[in-house]
């Protein structure tokens, strides 16, 4: 469910201000997890119309809307959903429905191109950061695979982000694939969708002729190897790095995906 950190990530953009924290609190909804009014605008345009026949739509969508956020927010299971959102099988049923129909990825791209444009600059980004991020699965099943490296057993969430920090790209896979290897396949898939985007900034475990090679088959991709200085000591702030680390950051203030509770790949990626 990574789309639905989207629902505050343009105001993390932004400096943490007293300002800006009294402008977003989350305190006058039903749940702090809920939609504002202002992220509702954007997203309900989006929303699929009432069906000319059959029986007319009773449920409000907003509430589903609210009711998925809730569950990304607080990581709980379908079946522990209060009883004062729509039914369990209604929400999950939506949830399924968006998520096959294409319509969360439409939205999470809608939302990408609303915060430059917001603060004046072009919707399409030109260059972005990728990185991944292993995370534990549980016993509900699915890929899964082991990282050596981190020696956690589960699946890799390999993102690529743009230059302030948000979502463009993402792949969910067993966490023993290697980063150098499934990079071609995420890149590809995101050459249609934002076709100005060519140049990528990445670390080290990215280097190397051979990803460089197929990068430079599949589209006008540049790639920046970014490494850690050889003299820092203790913690440090690479440059352009620090943008999609934060991003995957970002994905634990969502309980949902402290741990990836998903059997399908499908679901984890939305």
């Amino acid at each position: 469910m990574i789309l639905f950190v989207l629902q505050d990530r343009t105001a993390i953009t932004t400096a943490w201000t007293e300002f800006t924290r009294c402008r977003y609190e989350r305190s006058g909804g039903k749940y702090t997890s809920d939609a504002s009014d202002a992220e509702w605008a954007l997203v309900a345009p989006l929303m699929p119309a009432p069906k000319k026949v059959g029986r007319p739509r009773t449920t409000d969508l907003r509430d589903v809307f609210d009711a998925i956020l809730y569950i990304a927010t607080t990581g709980c299971q379908w079946r522990m959903l209060p009883n004062d959102f729509a039914p369990v099988s209604t929400v999950r049923r939506y949830f399924f429905d968006w998520r096959d129909n294409g319509l969360l990825a439409e939205l999470n791209r809608q939302l990408v191109a609303a915060a430059p444009q917001a603060e004046g600059r072009a919707a399409d980004p030109t260059a972005g950061v990728i990185d991944s991020q292993s995370k534990k699965t549980t016993e509900s099943g699915g890929i899964r695979g082991y990282d050596a490296g981190k020696r956690i057993k589960g699946r890799k969430r390999h993102i690529v982000s743009d230059t302030i920090g948000l979502l463009v790209g993402l792949a969910v896979h067993g966490a023993d694939i290697q980063d150098r290897d499934r990079a071609p396949n995420l890149l590809k898939s995101m050459s249609t969708i934002y076709p100005l985007l060519r140049h990528i900034f990445a670390d080290g475990g990215y280097a190397g002729p051979k990803l460089r090679g197929v990068v430079e088959k599949i589209g006008r991709w540049t790639l920046q190897i970014i490494k850690r200085s050889d003299t820092a000591q203790g913690f440090e702030v690479i440059p352009r790095r620090w943008v999609v680390e934060r991003t995957l950051a970002w994905l634990g203030r969502c309980r949902r995906m402290a741990k990836d509770w998903e059997k399908t790949i499908a679901s984890a990626e939305k």
